[in-house]
């Protein structure tokens, strides 16, 4: 597993990235295939931000957390993975069994196997309603106005489909899609 561990606003000393790598090595035990992570650690006034990334077969898991202290984020952040990757590979195991597909899990994760079991997510309800283009302000608005935390939209600008999303630090993200090959 390659891991790439960088700083924002904090110069990462020696000992911080060794004990960011050592941490995140524990997610491996789930893991077969080496893969890539990027811990990214900053401090924002008294706030030490930890954020890991994990490509994992095409999925990208995203952990972040923030405390006072710059190792117990690590710590945090890591454990939170770990649920993550126990969630993940306990779905792909429960609907590889029903299908009747045993190889591709052990080829696509290690032998190691979660001690819980999880309830598998369903869809309760399915809501349909006419894409206007709007523009992005409009969409903020509109948003707003509704009370949700995302909203999609047709971008007037772009003519594709987006996802306004507001973050924990009450500003908004913008998902716009990228067609691949």
């Amino acid at each position: 597993m390659e891991i790439k561990v960088r700083g924002k606003n904090i110069e990462v000393t020696a000992a911080l990235e060794e004990y960011a790598k050592k941490k995140v090595q524990k997610l491996t035990k789930y893991l077969n295939r080496p893969q890539e992570v990027q811990v990214v650690m900053s401090v924002i006034r008294e706030e030490h931000i930890v954020e890991v990334t994990v490509i994992l077969n095409g999925l990208i898991l995203r952990g972040e957390e923030s405390t006072g202290d710059m190792y117990a984020s690590i710590d945090m952040v890591v454990d939170k993975l770990e649920k993550q990757l126990v969630k993940y590979k306990t779905r792909l195991s429960k609907s590889l069994r029903q299908r009747g597909l045993r190889a591709i899990n052990e080829k696509m994760l290690s032998p190691a196997s979660p001690e819980e079991e999880l309830e598998e997510a369903r869809v309760v309800k399915t809501k349909r309603f006419p894409l206007k283009p709007m523009h992005l302000e409009e969409a903020i608005m509109q948003m707003n106005l509704l009370g949700h935390d995302f909203f999609v939209f047709a971008n007037a600008e772009s003519e594709k489909v987006n996802v306004l999303y507001r973050r924990k630090d009450g500003d908004y993200g913008l998902i716009e899609p990228e067609y691949g090959p």
